[in-house]
């Protein structure tokens, strides 16, 4: 059965059916709330931890506190603009999420250096984390499958990072997330095994005997409104030229703002997408430059053709994503999501965020706010992926 406890400075956690433990607490030093979350969790049965946390921590003293409370689990985590807990959306502190040794098997492993990545390096990373996890399984394993990632996004190297990883998961599916740090675009950090990782890929491969599935969802649907990019510095991720006028007036006009008013809060609003395979898929602006530029989260170069998308009802798009899985799954035990905070900002502006928490609250999501999505080969924007664990009693 779920069950929860809570302690001081606001920590919770929570038990699920499937073995894993899920804390959280809002903290303010970074020592302080790994203490917090130790003191709740039944650390004997813990094989592997991933923490989302603020980047106010200090990340070194994060890791060590974390290495000393957890000696012999595995340990991964990444910084965030903001958390997501069972019990609703936290704007400082740290999620945990504490996978027990029996029910799942866990191998992890870093791909450094990603701005210059080593494609046939990392692939072999990858492999050999598969065949870790197959070792002493000569049937290949017969759990349930997936792939996570956690990725500094301020590397600009996710497309290259999840085709890589893609390739050389032969089918495992992959899901993840882009670090954040509040939207000040300035340090996002990963850490591995006690370890702090920037310009980094943490890549982990999990088998469950539990029921899963990954999945996308989004809130957008396309105009008849287009741009094609017509000068741009693809290894900044930067346009300057939509459709031969300068890219932030061009998008301004058709979006009926002054250029010089434009926000992150307009760019949630009214997000562009790219056609891909037969399905649109965002592209969202992370900033205007001071040269009226604007810079992307995702890859963008010159030729691509850019729609203007219009948002659904993102609270009734969500709580259809969600009624699904838990059909699906014969009821929904935990959801592991990865959310752009564009997808929060745009809630927020509608008044309508805490709708999402409820809906969180009630399908038991954890995870944070991300600068960007992966699910499979592709590398998203604004979009809400995950893995979905079902309710089936331990085998």
């Amino acid at each position: 059965m779920r069950g929860s406890e809570t302690v001081a400075h606001g920590t919770q956690m929570r038990r699920h059916l499937c073995g894993i433990q899920t804390a959280w607490t809002d903290a303010g030093e970074a020592t302080e709330a790994v203490a917090a979350v130790a003191a709740i969790l039944d650390r004997g049965v813990v094989g592997h931890l991933i923490v989302f946390f603020s980047p106010a921590y200090e990340v070194e003293t994060l890791t060590a506190a974390l290495a000393a409370q957890f000696p012999g689990v595995g340990l991964t985590g990444c910084s965030t603009s903001g958390g997501i807990s069972p019990a609703g959306s936290i704007d400082r502190g740290l999620v945990a999420i504490a996978f027990p040794r029996q029910g799942f098997r866990i191998v992890s492993g870093v791909l450094t250096q990603i701005t210059r990545l080593d494609v046939e390096g990392a692939a072999s990373t990858v492999r050999g984390l598969r065949r870790t996890l197959d070792h002493g399984r000569p049937d290949g394993g017969s759990g349930h499958r997936f792939a996570l990632s956690l990725i500094d996004s301020l590397a600009n190297a996710e497309e290259t990072v999840v085709s890589a990883v893609a390739w050389a998961l032969d089918g495992i599916p992959l899901i993840g997330g882009s670090a954040g740090d509040d939207l000040a675009f300035r340090s996002t950090v990963l850490i591995h095994d006690g370890q702090v990782c920037r310009d980094a890929a943490v890549i982990l491969l999990v088998e469950t005997d539990f029921p899963i599935r990954i999945f996308k969802s989004d809130n957008f649907e396309p105009t008849n409104r287009r741009f094609v990019v017509t000068a741009a510095r693809e290894e900044e991720r930067r346009v300057s030229e939509l459709n031969a006028e300068p890219a932030a007036r061009e998008y301004a006009m058709a979006v009926g703002l002054d250029p010089e008013n434009l926000s992150t809060m307009s760019f949630a609003a009214y997000p562009l997408a790219v056609k891909i395979g037969g399905e649109y898929y965002c592209r969202s602006i992370s900033r205007v430059e001071p040269d009226g530029s604007m810079t992307f989260f995702c890859a963008i170069g010159e030729g691509v053709v850019l729609t203007l998308a219009q948002p659904r009802d993102i609270v009734e798009a969500t709580r259809a994503e969600l009624e699904s899985l838990d059909e699906a799954l014969g009821g929904l035990d935990l959801v592991i999501g990865f959310d752009c905070v564009f997808r929060r900002l745009d809630a927020e502006s509608r008044q309508v965020r805490h709708r999402i928490a409820d809906l969180y609250r009630r399908y038991g999501v954890v995870g944070f706010e991300t600068y960007g999505e992966q699910y499979r080969s592709m590398h998203l924007n604004q979009t809400f992926t995950g893995i979905a664990i079902g309710r089936a009693e331990r085998p």
